[in-house]
């Protein structure tokens, strides 16, 4: 009986100690169960981390490359770039009005107007030849051959028939004679005019000029003309020293232009690329009432605008937004509008954030606006919702300048940077865009710049560029005299003629001012 209880104690004891055992052997493989799932979520949290940073990095590349396809896709029309630049495999730009196109067939519709060539006034017809038929259409009877038996009536058909007259060179010969002395025997041979310089006549030499910057022929082909068509053989030489004979005659007047620069109330100006044996330089084009001046410089920056215009420059000038201008000129001035709504299109094109969208829409909307405004001032009474006077146009504007002003401070710290930059912009150089409104002579566009270099990008593209700085005077000069002779409605090659002949024999050349008397 006593063995079997203290059997009984000691099972009793036993229990306890088992099953602590027990429950720490639990508690350590919980232990290690939870240190498991613990790394295990340290490992999913990390890989999980990993995934949203590779995700955040693909989205922020997936933008970027929409941001350079959008670039890509950019024509003249939503950037800077020329229109040049769009290629022929690139979309196309819009052009025109947005109404659906017509199913009319191409040409004058029914009632519409004709137009023909008209006949020339019977003064400067230099030949007429009376036709006659041979046989009656009636009776089949034959007309008598001398045209004066025949009897006519009423008033001939008359039919004009222009054409080249025969050309050929004039050439004439100088002969300078050896005159001899009846004093001394001795001979003294006749010197040549100061006007017969030179184997080229004044009208040759400004053709040469006119073909190669008023025609933007290349030397070799002007050669092939001169020879082909007037009989006259040339050495690319020979062109290339008239072509500088042109630039010296006009050195006089140009050089007046450039001192007419400082004074004028407006100026457009703008620049582009240009090259002297294969290094860069810059062509400007300054616009200002009755002239337009070229000049090519080293660079595109301020130290070129105080050097045509002055330190300090009190007139208007009329520009895009390039950073040259603004920090040269601190007075009035007028910012392009063509440029800034290509800029307002790039954005919307490029970007794709909800205050690009709606930052884009307002400012075009307004624009359009503001457009139409300005388009019934300068119209006249042909105009849909008729003209507008300076007074009403200043008055009508109020509202939409300070839309344009609301809306640009609304955007001003947008999350897009695009948007900000633009809204910024518009801030900083607010008087700067709407200077058109109340000064007269000033256009909201600087496209008379820009038409201006035009000429002088398709003269380049031609003829690579000059190759020394002698050919960039010459060319500056000849771009000068081309546009603005056709500003004035003056004949550039008459005036080359007339330049080149008073050149020569060391007279005033005539001025290109447009003021001055016209030759």
């Amino acid at each position: 009986m006593r063995v079997s209880n203290r059997q009984h104690r000691s099972s009793q004891t036993a229990t306890p100690h088992k099953e602590r055992g027990q429950l720490e052997r639990e508690n350590e493989r919980l232990s290690r169960e939870n240190e498991r799932l613990r790394q295990e979520l340290i490992d999913r949290n990390k890989k999980l981390a990993d995934v949203e940073k590779h995700i955040s990095d693909a989205e922020k590349q997936i933008a970027d490359l929409e941001r350079q396809l959008g670039l890509r896709r950019q024509n003249s029309t939503t950037s800077s770039k020329p229109p040049s630049s769009d290629g022929l495999a690139g979309e196309p730009r819009k052009r025109g009005s947005k109404r659906k196109k017509s199913c009319r067939k191409p040409g004058g519709q029914p009632g519409h107007t004709g137009r023909w060539r008209g006949l020339a006034p019977a003064e400067r017809v230099n030949e007429v030849i009376d036709l006659l038929p041979a046989r009656c259409r009636h009776c089949d009877c034959r007309f008598p051959a001398d045209s004066r038996k025949v009897a006519t009536q009423g008033d001939p058909r008359r039919h004009q028939v222009t054409e080249l007259p025969q050309i050929e060179a004039h050439i004439t010969e100088y002969r300078c004679q050896n005159a001899v002395c009846p004093d001394c025997g001795k001979g003294t041979q006749a010197e040549l005019p100061q006007a017969l310089r030179g184997h080229f006549g004044p009208d040759l030499t400004a053709l040469i000029g006119y073909l190669t910057e008023v025609c933007r022929m290349p030397r070799r082909v002007v050669r092939e003309l001169l020879e082909q068509v007037l009989g006259i053989p040339l050495s690319l030489g020979s062109i290339q020293n008239s072509w500088e004979e042109a630039s010296d005659a006009v050195a006089e007047p140009c050089a007046e232009l450039e001192k007419q620069l400082p004074l004028a109330p407006v100026i457009n100006s703008d620049e582009t690329g240009y090259r002297t044996n294969g290094e860069k330089r810059w062509l400007w084009a300054l616009v200002a009432p009755g002239f337009v001046f070229y000049k090519i410089a080293l660079t595109r920056g301020t130290e070129v605008l105080v050097q045509l215009l002055g330190a300090i420059y009190a007139g208007i000038l009329c520009s895009d937004r390039c950073p040259s201008y603004v920090k040269y000129h601190k007075g009035e001035g007028q910012f392009c509008w063509a440029h800034f709504k290509r800029n307002i299109l790039g954005v919307e094109q490029v970007a794709k954030t909800t205050d690009a969208e709606r930052f884009c829409r307002d400012a075009l909307a307004l624009h359009a606006r503001l457009f139409r405004l300005w388009h019934r001032f300068g119209a006249g009474p042909g105009i849909r919702y008729g003209p507008v006077t300076r007074e009403q146009l200043i008055a009508k504007s109020i509202p939409l300048e300070k839309k344009f002003f609301a809306l640009a401070d609304r955007y001003a710290d947008s999350g897009d940077r695009e948007v900000r930059n633009l809204a910024r912009a518009m801030l900083k150089n607010f008087e700067r865009f709407f200077a058109f409104l109340r000064n007269d002579g000033v256009e909201p566009t600087n496209n008379s710049a820009e038409r201006a270099l035009r000429c002088a990008v398709q003269w380049r593209k031609t003829s690579f560029g000059s190759r020394s700085a002698q050919g960039e005077v010459a060319a500056a000069r000849l771009l000068t005299v081309k546009s603005t002779c056709r500003m004035q409605s003056r004949e550039p090659l008459r005036y080359l003629a007339s330049a080149i002949r008073a050149h020569r024999c060391d007279q005033q050349v005539p001025s290109l001012l447009k003021t001055a008397s016209t030759t």
